[in-house]
């Protein structure tokens, strides 16, 4: 069933990049909305309104060629085109539209991140060229924003918030899911296993689940997958799995897990093959990342050691080591911190929505990072609890 969409107010200081509506799209002076208006496309809502089945997309150009003028319009605009006519929302939330801005190179990463003040909310953030930081371009509020312990995961466009509990509801089995392209929430499939304060992660088009506390308090012995083309679950229970699973990372196509072994609080690693289905162990070493945030680009795992210092750490796959890049201030980063990952860049994100950006090109062998910083973005001095990117 769709939820509808709620939006809290954005700081004022955000407020100039963050709202647009039709009309200033109509007179913008953007150039990819000039291209439109001097070969026909006009971008008022006369004659864009009736939404027959031979409606064109702009008035006297073929569909194949308003797709690829429409394509090339910013993301920030999108939600004014989509109140432009039926089928130019249908069209925003097609994969056409998305197959043609990813195949031109116009597809845009977003970062949204989740924080709790007094309830949950998703800050959605963008690169800002100018600050070479990042920006608000808005802020959601979940269906299940009083909630504590879930987890959020994206695939593809799509924002899934998981799971969870509250002081007068035990863990359940809920999953809301944000579709990016549409603005909108619905609901999916329930988890086979209710369960709060549980890990997750996104490989090959599903989500993995495991761990936790259920119904019980006591960590369900079993994890479930779950396809979106069938929004349906599967749930698998293997005598290899622990219940002390304390961390999911995908990496190179497989799962690598943490576990935290009871009888001598020490952790360890294993892998699981998800073409095979099958569990083998590796080496321990990379279970040291089990506290801090951590992000993969390019197939690398990077980590932010934020026990004693911030540092930035790499796990080198050839000597099975964790090597440091470099340090960082906390005064600067303000942790607790998430990491997210975009092109060549780290974005450290801490509390208030600070922001450390690191580009890994400019990383010097002594241990020296080339980073900019914005302070915080928010009033509020809450940490963000997670981060995931969604490109469009």
């Amino acid at each position: 069933m769709p939820f509808s969409f709620l939006s809290t107010t954005t700081p004022p200081t955000a407020l100039k990049s963050t709202v647009s509506t039709p009309a200033r799209l109509c007179s913008s002076s953007d150039p990819t909305l000039k291209h439109l208006s001097e070969h026909g496309g006009k971008l008022s809502c006369s004659g864009m309104d009736s939404d027959g089945p031979h409606t064109s997309l702009i008035h006297g150009l073929p569909d194949e060629i308003a797709i690829l003028c429409l394509a090339r319009v910013p993301r920030r605009y999108h939600n004014a085109l989509r109140c432009v006519s039926k089928r130019w929302r249908a069209l925003l939330s097609s994969e056409e539209w998305h197959s043609c801005r990813k195949r031109n190179n116009l597809d845009e990463p977003w970062v949204y991140v989740i924080c709790r003040s007094t309830g949950i909310k998703c800050y959605v953030l963008a690169p800002d060229p100018t600050t070479r930081s990042l920006k608000i371009m808005q802020v959601i509020e979940p269906p299940c924003s009083s909630r504590e312990g879930i987890s959020i995961e994206t695939l593809d466009k799509r924002l899934f918030l998981l799971g969870g509990c509250s002081w007068l509801k035990d863990a359940n089995d809920e999953v809301f899911c944000y579709d990016a392209s549409s603005n909108c929430w619905s609901s999916v499939a329930p988890m086979p296993t209710a369960r709060c304060y549980f890990v997750s992660a996104a490989l090959d088009k599903k989500l993995y689940i495991t761990g936790g506390l259920g119904l019980t308090d006591k960590s369900p012995n079993s994890w479930d997958i779950y396809d979106p083309v069938t929004n349906s679950w599967c749930v698998h229970k293997n005598p290899m799995l622990t219940p002390d699973i304390v961390k999911f990372v995908a990496l190179d196509g497989e799962l690598v897990t943490v576990h935290k072994a009871a009888w001598n609080r020490m952790y360890f690693a294993g892998i699981y093959d998800p073409l095979c289905r099958t569990w083998r162990g590796t080496e321990n070493e990379i279970a040291l990342c089990w506290s801090g945030s951590t992000v993969v680009m390019d197939g690398t795992l990077y980590m932010l050691e934020q026990s004693l210092g911030t540092k930035l750490m790499m796990w080198q796959k050839e000597t099975k080591e964790w090597i440091m890049l470099g340090r960082l201030s906390d005064k600067l980063t303000r942790p607790p911190c998430e990491l997210v990952g975009i092109g060549r860049k780290i974005y450290i994100i801490g509390r208030g929505l600070s922001i450390v950006t690191i580009d890994l090109d400019t990383v010097r062998a002594d241990g020296f990072l080339v980073s900019s910083s914005t302070g915080p973005l928010v009033e509020h001095d809450f940490p963000p609890e997670r981060c995931r990117v969604i490109s469009i």
